[in-house]
């Protein structure tokens, strides 16, 4: 296609290209497997490409192994707290945006190390959309498309 002042022309060879960006990439950490899969598996209908990992020493090993446009984190787990992953990650100088999704959000824990605080905090039960916009606040718009197969999911999380 040539542009000629106000006209396009159409060449025999040639045809409308079309930037292709490469889906963001999120990591969800959360020890309670289902809450992780469902959390999966609406970004992943929403054109993200996400990982999961079960606890917060998982998830480290994650963020060492490939690169992440965000974290998504539950605190209470095993093995490594999501405060602690989101300590090692202000230590490491990655700059990845955390949302820190859980139940009870560590708010002593963040009055004295306000460091440590999460660049969102998504507090449970929180709807998929709730999840959906606090993604997209760091992320922008999805690499998909908008619609969620809401009748595969639960409505809370």
């Amino acid at each position: 296609m040539k542009n000629r002042g106000n006209q396009t022309v159409e060449g025999p060879n040639t045809a409308p290209i079309q930037a292709r960006t490469k889906p963001k990439r999120i990591l969800v950490v959360d020890d309670d497997s289902d809450i992780r899969q469902f959390s999966v598996d609406i970004l992943t209908d929403s054109g993200y490409e996400v990982d999961g990992a079960k606890d917060g020493a998982d998830g480290w090993d994650a963020l060492q192994a490939s690169t992440y446009d965000l974290v998504i984190t539950d605190n209470q787990m095993p093995r490594m707290t999501g405060m602690e992953m989101i300590g090692k990650l202000r230590a490491a100088y990655m700059t990845l945006p955390v949302i820190l999704a859980t139940r009870y959000v560590p708010r002593y824990e963040l009055s004295l190390r306000p460091w440590l605080e999460p660049d969102a905090l998504l507090e449970r039960p929180f709807s998929n959309d709730d999840l959906l916009g606090a993604v997209k606040k760091f992320l922008g718009p999805d690499a998909g498309g908008d619609e969620v197969k809401v009748s595969l999911l639960p409505r809370y999380l």
